[in-house]
């Protein structure tokens, strides 16, 4: 019985596909929009096969199918949920904007008043982080017992592995905040319209293209939060409900707040130095030595390879047996491997 469940790389034809998920959140890297999905698109696949000449200007789509489902065209597996990895976040052409996040402390004696502020000072990076993002899995799909939303978040680690030369040396992501129903960004709200005379839509909308706007409208030097509405104070490095889940893997696995936040809208970037994620750590890759039609291994692994041609990446949950260096036959089956052939694993659970 082949796998119910694939993560292969994005393609132009997945299109409708990926416009239906992204609708269930609209973020910035991957936004509700079609011509935007159609780029981004266009763009993966350009970076799996190498057109887009420089390596920091690489951008993957992975996506994760539901094979006993007819996908939007038709196909077999309908797409439900995706993950990104962007090879370098801040370049020279488009900079890493952020906002560092440090506590002050003023005392005064003759008084006896003491006071602890939060402020925040906009910094800019043209030589940034490798930025993993765009998870998104459908409400439907949470809570199967495969776990898919650990799957399509670790793949990107094991992809980093896999092409490690071509990432940075530190690994970023941005978890959304605490937002209105309505999408409203409180921090927004205090800070940013000032500077800009736009709603957080507009700036979130401009921001997809370009960031020089708040390079050249936010002024330079330091904002005192006190000063902030106390609604926009408690959004400050805050996770919202819908990432809170995000926040705990990332921490398991090597992650850790790094006192900067997101100049829209407060949402907290948690970094970490790529070698020393575990998941980068134990991702490795082998050669198969059997293929069994049984496999004793308690735990599921995600296996993947690479393919010169479309879709460029394939990874399915399945079993491997390090001592045996052998592999489940049905995922062996489906990603076309045999006796000696070279695969990437990753212990998942």
């Amino acid at each position: 019985m082949l796998p119910s469940y694939e993560i292969r790389g994005a393609v132009p034809s997945d299109e409708e596909d990926l416009l239906r998920v992204a609708h269930h959140l609209n973020t910035v890297n991957l936004p509700a929009d079609r011509e935007a999905i159609r780029g981004i698109l266009e763009h993966s696949q350009k970076s799996f096969v190498h057109d887009v000449m420089d390596p920091k200007k690489r951008e993957y789509v992975f996506v994760l199918v539901d094979r006993n489902q007819t996908g939007a065209n038709g196909q077999v597996g309908r797409i439900i949920g995706t993950s990104m990895v962007i090879a370098q976040l801040g370049r020279r052409d488009a900079p890493y904007i952020y906002l560092d996040v440090v506590d002050e402390e003023r005392y005064t004696a003759s008084l006896d008043k003491h006071f602890k502020h939060t402020t925040l000072s906009i910094g800019y990076s043209y030589d940034g982080p490798t930025e993993i993002g765009g998870l998104i899995l459908l409400p439907e799909y949470r809570k199967v017992p495969e776990k898919l939303g650990l799957i399509i978040s670790y793949v990107r680690f094991l992809f980093i592995k896999m092409h490690r030369h071509l990432f940075r040396d530190e690994l970023l992501a941005e978890l959304l905040p605490p937002l209105e129903k309505d999408g409203t960004s409180h921090l927004w709200d205090a800070l940013g319209r000032h500077f800009t005379d736009m709603s957080y839509a507009e700036a979130d909308i401009l921001s997809k293209k370009n960031k020089e706007f708040i390079k050249g409208l936010f002024p330079e030097g330091t904002f005192y939060a006190s000063l902030f509405p106390k609604n926009a104070q408690e959004v400050i490095g805050k996770t919202g409900q819908q990432t809170r889940g995000v926040e705990k893997m990332l921490r398991r696995i090597g992650f850790r707040y790094a006192e900067r936040v997101d100049p829209f809208d407060g949402g907290p970037h948690f970094t970490a130095p790529t070698d020393e994620v575990t998941l980068v750590q134990r991702a490795h890759v082998t050669t198969i030595d059997a293929v069994l039609e049984s496999v004793k291994e308690k735990h599921r692994s995600l296996v993947a390879v690479s393919t010169a041609d479309a879709p460029y990446f394939r990874a399915v949950l399945g079993h491997w047996n390090e001592t045996e260096r052998g592999l489940d036959e049905d995922s062996a089956r489906h990603l076309g491997v045999g006796v000696g052939s070279e695969i990437w694993v990753l212990t998942v659970d």
